[in-house]
């Protein structure tokens, strides 16, 4: 028999914040691979469009509206999920905002630390406890995954609220992989580099980063969404079923330079 871990057939994905950038990278490369997609966006017109984008996967794709800081919307969407598709094999929390870079720590407000916190690591967790309960309930297994950044391991000066956020993706992950690994469940962080994103597109714009930034990038090019596809495909996939707690730096070379 040959050898196929990557064929997704028959397996759900949950992709929060899939209707651009990593998120519909991540999403795209596992319809590919046969897997069934459910993407979470708060915004209608990029969840239209993104389920536009995947439908020459052949796949089943659906996109709802949910608001990941909110408790009771993340519980309520991810019912409606198990309704459309009857299971989530694999839940990649990966909505988030930036740390918006223009207020020095000495001047952050309380409203701002908040912001940030309330999607990026509110959000994930009640994304994976969600998930959790379910592959808990469901006892086949899963895998657990959310998107960090550079962040979480090297200085983001003026975005301590994102790196805060980011560094404790880290940590839940890592925790979550010991928790439930008598489940079947693997929970893993990813670590983007800089990747064209709409979250990024802002500061790729500026000289000072063209000139400064991007010679330290090994690759001599930046990240994509699509350059996220690999790993997920990877992770949902059977060959990672005795890999767990890990975190992946997805970065071009740039942390090693």
């Amino acid at each position: 028999m040959a050898y196929n871990p990557f064929d997704l057939t028959g397996k759900v994905a949950l992709v929060t914040g899939g209707n651009s950038g990593i998120g519909l990278g991540m999403a795209r490369a596992m319809a590919q691979a046969g897997a069934d997609i459910a993407i979470w966006g708060t915004n209608a017109d990029k969840n239209a469009a993104a389920k536009a984008a995947l439908a020459d996967t052949g796949r089943r794709i659906e996109t709802m509206e949910c608001d990941v800081g909110d408790e009771a919307a993340v519980d309520a969407t991810f019912a409606r999920v198990l309704d459309v598709f009857g299971q989530v094999d694999g839940c990649f929390a990966n909505a988030g905002v930036s740390g918006r870079g223009v207020t020095t720590f000495l001047d952050m407000s309380a409203e701002e630390w908040r912001r940030v916190m309330r999607i990026n690591l509110d959000g994930a967790f009640f994304t994976f406890r969600a998930a959790a309960r379910h592959m808990v309930k469901h006892g086949q297994g899963g895998v657990l995954a959310g998107t960090a950044s550079l962040a979480a391991i090297e200085a983001s000066p003026r975005s301590e609220h994102y790196s805060a956020t980011k560094g404790g993706m880290v940590s839940m992950t890592r925790s979550l992989a010991v928790e439930f690994a008598r489940y079947g469940i693997r929970a893993h962080s990813i670590l983007p580099g800089w990747i064209e994103t709409d979250m990024t597109a802002k500061w790729f714009q500026t000289e000072g980063f063209q000139k400064k930034v991007a010679p330290r990038v090994p690759m001599r090019r930046w990240g994509t969404g699509d350059d996220f596809g690999g790993i997920a495909v990877y992770l949902m996939s059977s060959a990672s079923q005795y890999h767990t707690g890990d975190t992946f730096v997805i970065d071009g070379g740039y942390s090693a330079f």
